[in-house]
């Protein structure tokens, strides 16, 4: 069997992970503890992530025509690549706040919504709150004015009751 007949269905897993991806992060794995690397596993597969080593080359090829053809310049290196389909941020906030416990971790670079973002700017992007957490503030927003209103018209009902 041909090389590239063993390679194919590799390229072909890489494009199916990344179609329909939000969010693609490439870090630099070296240097982290069997144990770290299981711990980091867990922590994105409970988020929803699909988090794998693959070669540099099969990413090329499997990003080819994509917008995750940009992550080209920061495939150099031992690569792993952390995928969610479904929150934008999480991959970067995970491996961000992981990276704080095992240093040597190092996010390269990643294409968020179609746009590539460097390290520096990845580091900015995981400190944006979850979808949830975002929603949640805004609705609490909303509610407060609402709350507040609500408890001036009993207070003046109230009043209006005691003089009658």
């Amino acid at each position: 069997m041909a090389k590239v007949e063993l390679k194919q269905p590799v390229v072909s897993e890489i494009k199916e992970l990344l179609e329909g991806a939000e969010t693609a992060v490439v870090v630099d794995y070296r240097g982290i503890t069997v144990a770290q690397d299981t711990d980091l596993r867990k922590k994105l597969r409970e988020a929803g992530i699909s988090y794998k080593v693959y070669k540099n080359t099969m990413i090329r090829f499997a990003a080819k025509g994509t917008a995750f053809e940009a992550l080209d310049p920061v495939l150099e290196g031992p690569t792993a690549i952390a995928v969610s389909k479904t929150d934008a941020t999480a991959p970067a906030r995970i491996l961000a706040e992981f990276a704080k416990t095992a240093p040597a971790l190092e996010i390269k670079g990643g294409v968020v919504e179609g746009i590539f973002y460097d390290a520096k700017a990845m580091e900015k992007i995981s400190s944006i709150p979850s979808r949830e957490i975002l929603l949640g503030k805004l609705l609490g927003s909303i509610q407060s004015p609402i709350t507040n209103f609500a408890r001036v018209l009993k207070q003046i009902a109230d009043g209006q009751g005691a003089e009658a």
